[in-house]
């Protein structure tokens, strides 16, 4: 399955790199990991940086990155509802309040642990979008339908389902998380073709479901067992416009090497010529 390859130059996608710490670190080793990393980031990068801690982390990682451009705070999930009686829930409204840019909504273990569905994340990334919070949505199949060739049915039913009514320019805001739900967190990652094979299917998908112009513009990352030796070679696929990094991500120096190495792979695309329409 090819690429979509257009006479638009795939670096103009800005690369981002999220850290989606997952039920690990207090407020204080929030602090910890962000008082050495930004020692590593201490000017704007080539990638766009961004830090998901548990909520009650949220106040603390912002605090640290006051003032500092290149390093955006996520949360991990959220409620659809902007209040009410949601007993544990977080709602859209608190996180713009706090001053969070994005949200992870979808996540394989959201789906599969707490049976979230593709019309209720349809529902938050709505919510996120209304109160200008960019979802980094998640999508991914699981070993068994993959090794049953069910790969585009899944990834189309998941994008169709949890990006309805999403306009265009809301699509362009929303960061799609590619996620081979047989290689996270288990040492598996997906080849560097097989990343892309996928990458560009969702592009596809994308563009059936708004235009050509709009999918060229959507960053779509990769999620699975991230670490620093693979992130040149994934950052390197024209469809690959960065990564969710999970536990690669809880110590500053491995989350710093993979930010590095996706930046240098992105010089590298910048050098790459462009290929005209067609091809």
């Amino acid at each position: 399955m090819g690429a979509l390859r257009t006479d638009f130059h795939p670096t103009m996608r800005k690369p981002i790199i999220a850290a989606n710490w997952k039920m690990h670190k207090t407020p204080p080793e929030t602090e910890d990991f962000l008082r050495d990393f930004l020692v590593l980031a201490q000017s704007g990068e080539s990638v766009d940086i961004v830090i998901a801690p548990p909520f009650i982390s949220l106040s603390a990682a912002l605090a640290m990155i006051t003032n500092r451009d290149h390093v955006r705070v996520s949360a991990q999930n959220m409620h659809f509802e902007p209040s009410g009686a949601y007993t544990g829930e977080i709602s859209p409204l608190m996180l713009r309040t706090m001053h969070v840019s994005y949200v992870i909504l979808g996540h394989s273990e959201r789906r599969s642990i707490f049976g979230e569905t593709d019309a209720l994340i349809n529902k938050k990334v709505l919510a996120a979008h209304h109160y200008h919070l960019k979802p980094i949505l998640c999508v991914g199949e699981t070993l068994e339908e993959r090794d049953a060739g069910k790969l585009e049915e899944v990834l189309t039913t998941q994008l169709t389902g949890s990006l309805a009514s999403v306009t265009a320019d809301q699509m362009v805001g929303t960061v799609i998380a590619y996620e081979p739900v047989w290689a996270i967190g288990t040492g598996r990652t997906a080849t560097a073709a097989q990343a892309q094979e996928a990458h560009a299917l969702v592009r596809r998908i994308i563009t059936g479901l708004y235009d050509p112009e709009t999918a060229r513009r959507v960053r779509i990352q990769y999620g699975g067992s991230v670490k620093p030796g693979n992130m040149g070679e994934l950052m390197a696929q024209p469809d690959v416009d960065g990564a969710l990094v999970g536990g690669a991500s809880l110590e500053s120096g491995s989350f710093w090497e993979i930010v590095r190495a996706a930046a240098e792979a992105n010089t590298v695309k910048l050098s790459a010529p462009i290929l005209p329409a067609g091809n």
